[in-house]
């Protein structure tokens, strides 16, 4: 049988993919942590071309999807999305996503991480951080069984069939339910966190009835009493997904960046991804073609027939992708150089098993990862392991043994704060499940800590200590202690409320100038082929502009590092910065934004840049990105761009001219975005750096200061009543208490018109961190010197 080869490369997320669902070989879903789910429509299938558009714009991070396959009630079929927000969306196809869903499933309390339903049943089962998994029925719309009993998040849920329902937990446990919530029988046996489960195929060679998988990185095989019938090895690391085929194999996708075809007990194939994490995989019944999400925000269809398969260059290009991919030091443990084998051993020694990876030291000191393939019978290249040799950074001493780090964890405000030790060696996973352990806390708050050890140890090299801020960090958002429940991942280290020093008012101006320039650039030069690819070569940069935007990254690296001035080359590359922000497919613009981004705050020549008579914000304006509601992350990085003017002296000016604009833009496009933490963050940054020009001493005593603080106090009491992130509270109260210091007026409208005791109420209820008690503290004695 032939192996599987790409079909298509799908971009469009602006985040990870991790759903997916292939419910016929015309169309296919993903779910994504950028809010949305899209549909992917076949265009023309040889080559396969698809057209992806947005179904439904959620709140939050979507997790999961599932499809629904037609019936007489509903001809079209259903998609069913679930993510953070708790809520379950039914929604037809043919909507759009400003249309009214299906229904709304309410009855979860957490994040809800698995959603099954089938044509053979008539019911949707869901899974939740909260420990439960819930039976809704079709139609019915209501909660009709609560499966209970778990001791951890139900990460996966099957709707086996019309009289069974199977759930995998962070328990370790898989349970078997009938539709009314019966527990009909528990299994034992899985060694770590159960993430997967999927269907074996009758007739498989196992006998089988179904199959799990989970954080040991084993795919059990199992027969519904619970007796175990196999167990099939190759995944090095977590696996997140299991599909099984319509001709009797199964398919698996996990954080080895692979995704593994299984026949009987053997792995027959692999297929490694140029990402981190691969989040989903589903197959496609009638045609057998596959599908996948991954962490670099692409879906990717493969398939064995080979009038479906790409041209032999988007496949070249796929491969070689893969072996030019970096391979963090995390994901494949300690490394001694030393004892690795050389380029000759791919030559002389043959692979002993599909998917079995070798280190190799290649003659420039660098280490890279070969994969074999039984189909090709040699070595193939899946990458090179970054900051392989480690260093020899200062570790730091918890309880007599030696780590990279070791993070504060506040729990309860009062109490001591936990320590959570971390190595860089350590999967952040089995480090966050053995603090949770240790300290006998919920397992609900798994994925928070690892995602918190994640977050705060990107970049760091085997052996590194934490280090100090990069210059250009956000000021707010880099502290190293974490409180489980809070929606952000980092908050601000916490000091004694008596030695607290005064935060009101703010007085210097905040910017956000971190970025990985490198990054952005190969983006652009990707998205710039596909543009000549696609024939928009109007549109497309010519060898010379990519040769500019080559020269600026380095001088502006250097610039906002502070360790020099802006270059001629920057400021020749803004021109050429604006065009990709502005005119390019609103799809491709996000890697130009971020460009922009940088710019307003490097060099004041950004701010002054004007083309056809229209100055940067009326370019904006005039590009619709204020106005494109389905790219947040888009509008999110537009309002950074002009948070950073205010750190150039023309930039203020030109904030100071252009208020009026550029407030209505920024009020009308975060409308409906109250629950998307970062584009509200950068809201109430904007609005922090307004704050601190009216009321400085050469604009507190205007008129206009009084008018425009009073106008912005009103949308800041809104943010603060209503945001749940406790970061754009913080930004926003900070922002509200020194738009107060221009006088009596504004703390009598705070009072009287816009009722801020009202929201500080509301924040101190939901928000216990000592940081908002200190500036509301302030914010009152503020209102009461009057």
């Amino acid at each position: 049988m032939n192996e599987y080869k790409l079909s298509a490369s799908l971009p469009g997320h602006e985040d990870d993919v991790r759903g997916v669902s292939f419910p016929h070989p015309k169309f296919l879903l993903s779910a994504s942590r950028d809010s949305t789910v899209r549909i992917w429509k076949l265009l023309s299938p040889n080559p396969p071309r698809f057209d992806g558009f947005i179904s439904s714009h959620g709140s939050a991070f979507i997790n999961a999807v599932t499809y629904r396959p037609p019936s007489a009630d509903f001809p079209e079929g259903l998609i069913i999305s679930g993510g953070k927000d708790t809520i379950i969306e039914v929604r037809q196809p043919g909507k759009a996503p400003e249309e009214s869903a299906e229904a709304l499933l309410l009855g979860h309390a957490h994040n809800v991480c698995a959603l099954d339903t089938s044509a053979d049943v008539n019911f949707v089962v869901s899974g939740s951080w909260d420990g439960s998994a819930r039976v809704w029925r079709i139609g019915k719309w209501e909660c009709e069984a609560l499966l209970e009993g778990h001791g951890g998040s139900v990460w996966t849920v099957l709707a086996y069939d019309p009289n069974i329902i199977i759930t995998g937990c962070a328990d370790k446990l898989i349970r078997i339910f009938d539709p009314s919530g019966k527990l009909l029988h528990t299994i034992k046996g899985s060694a770590d966190v159960v993430r997967a489960l999927c269907r074996v195929p009758f007739g498989h060679a196992s006998k089988a009835d179904f199959a799990s998988a989970g954080n040991d990185g084993l795919i059990r095989l199992w027969k519904l009493d619970g007796r175990r019938a196999g167990e099939l090895h190759g995944h090095e690391s977590f696996i997140y997904s299991l599909v099984s085929l319509p001709g009797g194999e199964l398919v698996s996708s996990g954080e080895d960046r692979t995704v593994r075809i299984w026949r009987g007990t053997d792995c027959i194939q692999t297929i490694t991804h140029p990402a981190i994490s691969v989040w989903g995989v589903a197959a496609c019944a009638e045609s057998g073609d596959i599908v996948s999400g991954a962490s670099d925000r692409i879906v990717r269809v493969f398939s064995r027939a080979k009038e479906r398969q790409a041209e032999p260059e988007v496949i070249q290009a796929f491969e070689d992708s893969v072996r030019a991919s970096s391979i963090p030091q995390q994901q494949v443990g300690e490394v001694n150089k030393e004892k690795l084998p050389g380029p000759e051993f791919l030559q002389q020694k043959s692979g002993t098993k599909e998917g079995q990876t070798v280190l190799i030291q290649e003659s420039d000191g660098s280490v890279s990862a070969h994969q074999w393939s039984q189909g090709a019978q040699q070595w193939m290249k899946v990458g090179t392991v970054v900051d392989a040799a480690g260093s020899s950074g200062k570790k730091i001493d918890y309880l007599g043994i030696d780590y990279d780090y070791v993070f504060d964890v506040d729990i309860e405000d009062g109490k001591p704060a936990l320590k959570l030790p971390y190595n860089l060696s350590q999967n952040p996973y089995e480090a966050a499940t053995k603090f949770i352990q240790d300290n006998e806390l919920p397992m609900t708050y798994l994925d928070q800590v690892a995602n918190f050890i994640t977050t705060n140890t990107k970049g760091a090299t085997l052996g590194q200590s934490s280090q100090p801020e990069p210059p250009g960090a956000d000021p707010w958002g880099t502290g190293a202690r974490y409180r489980p429940g809070d929606s952000a991942s980092t908050s601000s280290m916490a000091t004694p409320a008596s030695s607290r020093p005064k935060v009101l008012p703010q007085t210097t101006y905040l910017s956000i100038k971190t970025a990985n320039l490198r990054t952005i650039r190969k983006k652009i030069e990707e998205l710039n082929q596909r543009l000549i690819d696609e024939g928009s070569r109007d549109l497309s940069l010519d060898p010379s502009q990519l040769e500019v935007l080559e020269k600026m990254m380095e001088p502006l690296e250097q610039t906002l590092s502070g360790s020099a001035q802006p270059a001629e080359a920057i400021i020749n590359g803004i021109e050429l910065v604006v065009s990709i922000a502005t005119t390019w497919p609103e799809a491709d613009r996000l890697p130009g934004l971020d460009l922009l981004r940088l710019l307003t705050a490097a060099t004041p020549r950004a701010a002054s840049y004007q083309s056809s008579g229209r100055n940067l914000i009326s370019i904006l304006e005039q590009s619709g990105v204020f106005e494109d509601r389905d790219r947040a992350n888009n509008i999110m990085l537009a309002v950074r761009a002009l948070s950073n003017l205010f750190e150039t002296e023309k930039g203020r000016e030109l904030a100071e001219s252009e208020f009026d604009k550029i407030y209505s833009l920024v009020k009308s496009a975060s409308r409906g975005h109250i629950k998307n933490r970062t584009l509200v963050i950068a809201v109430t940054t904007l609005y922090v750096n307004y704050a601190v020009l009216l009321t400085s001493s050469s604009h507190v005593a205007l008129p206009s200061s009084i008018d425009r603080g009073l106008v912005l106090l009103d949308d800041l009491v809104t943010i603060t009543g209503t945001s749940s992130d406790s970061e754009a509270v913080y930004r926003g109260l900070v922002a509200a208490g020194t738009l107060l210091g221009l006088g009596e007026e504004l703390q009598m409208a705070s009072r009287e018109v816009y009722y801020f005791e009202n929201a500080l109420q509301k924040v101190e209820k939901g928000i216990r961190e000592p940081r908002i008690k200190g500036v509301i503290g302030e914010i009152r004695a503020l209102l009461k010197e009057q």
